[in-house]
């Protein structure tokens, strides 16, 4: 087993992660628990729909021309149909209160505009018109001198806007999945996810209420929507952070960073709080920079100790997430440059940014078990993220058309996505996988020698597990499990062993757990964990079939075996008895020996060696005392192997020959019989001192060649020699008599 490297002061376990010490039988979450949050999510979101469903608005699409114009495209308004085309120049209040209009009223999100005075100047701007709504009537002023008087409505859920009621739906997801992580791992690590999740849900929510059609925010948010923006943003920095020096490993001094981080993005809440921080805009977006580098860092400095693929997964995801932030500010940066460059494009790049940020937070603690497609969808988010951002860069630095510039930024995004797609997932598909082909050769090897060894289907399916993911570390445990699954991440693989006796095809002996596969540079998945179960329910099927087929072998056996008993050995017992000659009588029942021992090595199961040996001393001892013949008998044996019916019978035979050739054929008086064990190696030599010579010169019939045939069953060789100056010496080797499994 190959350990991880180690490392005195770290501490690598991880939640979710690091599971072996203490592998759960099942992850069975909390459904009731589940759908309590569940239900309290939807109430808490439904109120917030309520109270923006209750805001006075102005019900019209207005557009910015180049000229910073405003101008109404449409309204389902009776006093404002007329007037499609015209150009809002002012708004007054009941109170005599009036706003110039220009630009910057549309733009809703001052959270992506670079100067300060721009940006606060949108902001009294929304102060003052979600000031005037709430007071009541309005008087709405055009270009060309017209004025027309209004009411302002409530909005309504169906005044909400789709873009809305997406981007809800998907705070609400970030939320589900942050309580099904904390209740399936309730550990303290995972409450830096928590806070990035809940920062990121909430960011949405801000965001979809930026989007709301019409004229008109929340007066609440008009005044507190920006610096909630920015601690949204900073606080999900701050805690991805965190989470990289606790996940998959406790770093070394990741509490200091963790806190030296909080207490940075802090300083800067702080200061904008106060409007003490000139260039906030650069500050915000360099906090969110940092962060995402210093997590980068982090992600290698954990590499580096334990070799966690999901260590490698999480170091591409914040790269990916901090090169996108990188070139949306610098889009925006530039853009700002350039007053014909509406900011309401800057925004829809953040918007797409956000979205893409949003799938890999949802993604992280479940990329190893989502579909292929889930993944494809995070890799769609980023590349229109970057498309959005480039589209921006280059209709501000190359002074291109609309069509022009779009054009050109899917095409960079599209090869971009093409570029970075393997290296971005590599981590699910590691650096090679291997054949159909060369998968099916080894998983062939591996049933044929199960078929042969079948108490050896551990290790060898241990083999085969580590020329498949070639894991880092392999670790066996006694807990059975019914099937293959993920741990935690995706760094570790729980493989169920299976049983070795048939009557129980369906069982465990315990499992594996395979740690880091390729070496550290791939995650586990649901692929993998299907791909493990057929290939244990194949081993399964082929220790069942060895059983089975030898179940079958020894029945026949047994029948035969019956039958020769009951048919032949009557008959050949009646001949005896009615033997004429003392010869004939003496034929018959050696006859009836042999029969009795054929029928007994066809119905007899496995034995042990010492037992077959003091049989076989017994039976040609008193076969050499009836010849007259002096017997010298030595076995030694390194240890007791269980014999199979085959060695068993092959062995019997193969002495009953050469001790029958020796009472028959050689004369002689003495028969010296040596056999020894050692490792596997039996050695069988048989010496008399009878008028034999010329081994090389006999032929070989029935006897001597069902000698030659039976030896080279058991895998060995038999020679014969002659024996100094009388007789032949018999030697069997069989260099590797393995046990009965």
């Amino acid at each position: 087993m190959t350990q991880a490297p180690q490392t005195g002061a770290v501490d690598s376990r991880f939640h979710p992660g690091r599971t072996v010490q203490s592998v759960p039988r099942r992850l069975r979450l909390p459904r009731r628990e589940l759908l309590v949050i569940a239900l309290l999510c939807c109430l808490g979101l439904f109120a917030l729909m309520r109270v923006l469903a209750m805001q006075p608005y102005l019900d019209a699409t207005w557009r910015v021309e180049r000229a910073a114009a405003v101008e109404l495209l449409s309204s389902p308004l009776p006093a404002l149909q007329g007037l499609t085309g015209a150009h809002l120049e002012r708004i007054s209040g009941r109170d005599g209160q009036t706003l110039d209009v220009d630009s910057g009223l549309l733009h809703r999100s001052p959270r992506w505009s670079v100067d300060d005075a721009t940006r606060q100047q949108q902001l009294d701007a929304q102060r003052r018109l979600s000031s005037m709504l709430e007071q009541g009537r309005l008087s709405l002023q055009f270009a060309d001198g017209r004025a027309v008087a209004l009411e302002p409505k409530k909005r309504g859920l169906a005044g909400l806007g789709l873009l809305f009621w997406l981007l809800a739906g998907c705070a609400l997801a970030l939320g589900l999945v942050t309580a099904a992580v904390l209740m399936a791992h309730p550990h303290w690590r995972n409450v830096p996810y928590a806070a990035m999740s809940l920062c990121q849900g909430a960011n949405l929510l801000a965001i979809g209420i930026e989007t709301l059609p019409g004229l008109g925010l929340p007066l609440a948010y008009a005044q507190h929507g920006l610096f909630a923006r920015m601690a949204f943003d900073l606080c999900s920095a701050a805690a991805m952070v965190h989470l990289a020096t606790l996940q998959p490993l406790r770093l070394p001094s990741g509490r200091w960073i963790a806190s030296a981080t909080w207490g940075g993005c802090a300083l800067l809440l702080g200061l904008a709080a106060r409007q003490a921080l000139p260039q906030v805009w650069w500050w915000a977006q360099a906090g969110m920079i940092g962060c995402g580098a210093l997590t980068l860092l982090l992600m290698s400095w954990s590499y580096r100790l334990e070799p966690n693929p999901f260590a490698l997964l999480m170091r591409r995801l914040a790269g990916a997430a901090t090169v996108t932030l990188l070139l949306l500010s610098a889009a925006v940066a530039v853009a700002s440059w350039h007053e014909d460059i509406a900011q309401a494009e800057a925004s829809f790049s953040s918007v797409i940014w956000h979205l893409f940020l949003t799938t890999l937070i949802l993604l992280l603690p479940m990329f190893s078990r989502v579909q292929p497609l889930m993944r494809e969808l995070a890799m769609l988010a980023g590349t229109s993220s970057v498309a959005t951002s480039l589209n921006l860069l280059f209709a501000a630095t190359f002074a291109l058309g609309t069509f022009a510039s779009l054009s050109l930024s899917v095409f960079f995004a599209l090869a971009v996505y093409a570029g970075t797609r393997r290296w971005l997932l590599q981590p699910m598909s590691g650096q090679h996988v291997p054949g159909a082909e060369r998968m099916f050769e080894r998983l062939y090897r591996v049933l044929r020698e199960v078929e042969a060894r079948p108490r050896d289907s551990a290790e060898l399916l241990t083999r085969l597990l580590r020329d498949l993911f070639e894991p880092l570390e392999v670790q066996m445990l006694d807990r059975p499990s019914t099937r293959s699954r993920v741990l935690g991440d995706g760094s570790a693989l729980l493989v169920p062993l299976p049983t070795i006796d048939a009557d129980h095809e369906r069982g465990t002996d315990g499992s594996i757990v395979l740690r880091f596969a390729e070496r550290g540079k791939r995650m586990f998945s649901r692929d993998d964990a299907r791909l493990t179960d057929r290939v244990v329910e194949q081993l399964r099927r082929a220790v069942a079939y060895d059983k089975a087929v030898e179940r079958g072998r020894s029945e026949e056996r047994a029948r035969i075996a019956q039958d020769l008993h009951d048919d032949i050995g009557a008959r050949l017992l009646t001949l005896m008895y009615k033997a004429q000659t003392p010869e004939m009588e003496d034929y018959i029942r050696h006859t009836l020996k042999d029969l009795k021992t054929l029928t007994r090595g066809l119905a007899s199961s496995d034995q042990r060696l010492s037992h077959a040996t003091a049989e076989w001393k017994t039976d040609i001892a008193q076969r050499l005392s009836a010849a007259q013949i002096e017997l010298s008998w030595t076995f030694t044996f390194d240890r007791d192997i269980v014999l199979g019916v085959v060695q068993w019978s092959a062995l019997t035979r193969v002495l009953r020959e050469l001790v029958s050739n020796a009472i028959q054929h050689s004369c002689a008086t003495h028969l010296e019989i040596s056999a020894s064990l050692e490792g596997g190696r039996l050695r069988l030599s048989l010496a008399d001192d009878g008028i034999g010579r010329n081994p090389q010169d006999w032929s070989h019939g029935l006897g001597l060649g069902g000698v030659r045939k039976r030896v080279k069953l058991l895998g060995g060789d038999v020679q014969w020699r002659e024996n100094g100056r009388a007789g032949i010496v018999c030697t069997v080797l069989v260099p590797d008599l393995h046990p009965r499994q």
